[in-house]
């Protein structure tokens, strides 16, 4: 079953790229909805780029009707593209909160939007939202968990909504991982947060698109609904930064 056509949000870097290689080694066609025109110019070969607003709809569909025209309606959408702005609340701006639940929780729901009327029709489709440990709770983090806690409702309920048509929806909760964002850590910043890690180091891009990856295939028909987390052990103690 592979050969199916897939997106990745924000799949241009970071997790997102691993995921984007993970998919591409199972034989997928990939296409990666991104707004770093550097970085999806840098993509592997044979992955469609697309410079897109994931939390514009006008775009989203667009986007998603070029990438059904060049090769056919997509079945496996990956919901990554994120940010975090954290601060303590009160230091908190309107805008810092609108920015995160946009790009985290607005986007999932644009592109599950997009995607889910024509996987209805062919009767398949493979949804993964890429959550986070710290929708458990984070020091500093109020808009960012509410995000990832809105992803977590959103996965559950529209595997409900859409158990018997087909389509399976889940969710990943990665850790503290190895990205281009913990360049810009000192040394201390880091042995710090590796310290929360009952496995006492940062998770690797790869961790979590093989976790992805399994929810993405075909053959794991009978898995939905799911929050599978991939972070060391530390969502057991959920320790705050």
């Amino acid at each position: 079953m592979s050969d199916k056509v897939a997106i990745v949000t924000g799949g241009a870097q970071g997790i997102g790229l691993g995921i984007t290689r993970a998919l591409l080694d199972k034989g997928h066609r990939v296409a990666v909805w991104d707004r770093d025109a550097a970085a999806l110019a840098a993509l592997p070969e044979g992955v469609f780029g697309q410079e897109v607003d994931v939390t514009n709809g006008a775009g989203v569909s667009a986007a998603h009707a070029a990438v059904t025209a060049r090769w056919e309606a997509p079945s496996i959408l990956i919901n990554n593209a994120g940010i975090a702005r954290d601060k303590r609340i009160v230091n908190m701006k309107e805008s810092d909160w609108d920015a995160v639940l946009n790009v985290n929780l607005k986007s999932q729901f644009l592109c599950c939007k997009a995607v889910i009327p024509a996987m209805v029709d062919a009767g398949f489709g493979r949804i993964v939202n890429i959550a986070s440990r710290a929708w458990l709770g984070g020091f500093g983090q109020a808009n960012y968990s509410a995000s990832k806690g809105g992803v977590v409702s959103l996965t559950r309920t529209l595997a409900i909504e859409y158990a018997r048509k087909g389509i399976t929806v889940n969710a990943v909760a990665p850790g503290i991982v190895e990205t281009p964002l913990m360049a810009s850590y000192t040394d201390e910043q880091r042995a710090r947060l590796e310290a929360t890690v009952p496995m006492g180091r940062m998770g690797q891009p790869d961790d979590i698109s093989k976790a992805v990856a399994f929810f993405a295939d075909a053959a794991n028909a009978y898995v939905t609904g799911q929050l599978l987390y991939v972070c060391g052990g530390r969502s057991l103690s959920s320790p705050s930064v």
